[in-house]
């Protein structure tokens, strides 16, 4: 809807003094006229535009929280775009860095089918992964669940899952993509778990390696 030309805009002073104390159309207003350079930011760091969206939608709302430390004597695009780059240089080194979770703890290999004959080493090792990941997808919400499982385990195309789901592919692709981010760090939660109830080992005792089977003759 545009704007009634016989009605003053209001300053971006106005609007942000009227967001401080709680004024949601303020707000929306600031949104309104930001998103698009807010959105150029984020695209260029992640180069798809739904998930460039989503992170739009994100550095908004960390913006709105820290509003108060906005120093009203600088420019105020200038503050928007400099915490919009750093936000989302944050979300790159985030995501890099649960995706290299997600490579070092569920390897495609160790997510494909058993080998015909598996030593009872490699056997219990994929046994392992098989229940952290289990554990671990049971953890995220129903529709990132089914978009992972679709893409990761069953290895359907884009195209299909968003056929069987009845969404749009790039929805698709940003629910895998945050199905994922999730997955990562259920699995990282449930080591920490599993690390925490470890019992500690008392003081001048040493550890004892656990005993080892007898390995086959040749």
């Amino acid at each position: 809807m545009p704007p009634d030309p016989s009605v003053a805009p209001a300053t971006t002073d106005e609007l942000i003094e009227r967001c401080l104390a709680g004024d949601q159309a303020a707000w929306e207003a600031v949104v309104r006229a930001h998103w698009r350079k807010v959105f150029n930011v984020a695209y260029k760091f992640v180069g798809r535009h739904e998930e460039a969206e989503d992170l739009t939608q994100d550095i908004f709302l960390k913006i709105f929280r820290s509003l108060h430390t906005f120093d009203r004597r600088a420019n105020f695009q200038t503050w928007l775009i400099s915490v919009s780059r750093n936000l989302c240089i944050d979300h790159y080194r985030s995501v890099r860095k649960e995706r290299q979770t997600i490579d070092r703890e569920l390897d495609s290999r160790e997510m494909a089918s058993a080998s015909h004959e598996p030593s009872p080493y490699s056997q219990l090792e994929y046994d392992d992964q098989r229940a952290l990941l289990r554990r671990a997808m049971e953890g995220l919400p129903p529709t990132l669940r089914s978009a992972v499982m679709l893409r990761d385990i069953r290895e359907l195309a884009y195209q299909e899952i968003a056929d069987q789901l009845g969404l749009p592919e790039g929805t698709v692709k940003s629910r895998i993509n945050r199905g994922r981010l999730e997955l990562a760090r259920q699995i990282h939660r449930i080591q920490q778990e599993g690390r925490s109830a470890l019992p500690a080992t008392p003081a001048g005792e040493a550890r004892t390696a656990p005993e080892q089977p007898n390995e086959p003759d040749d």
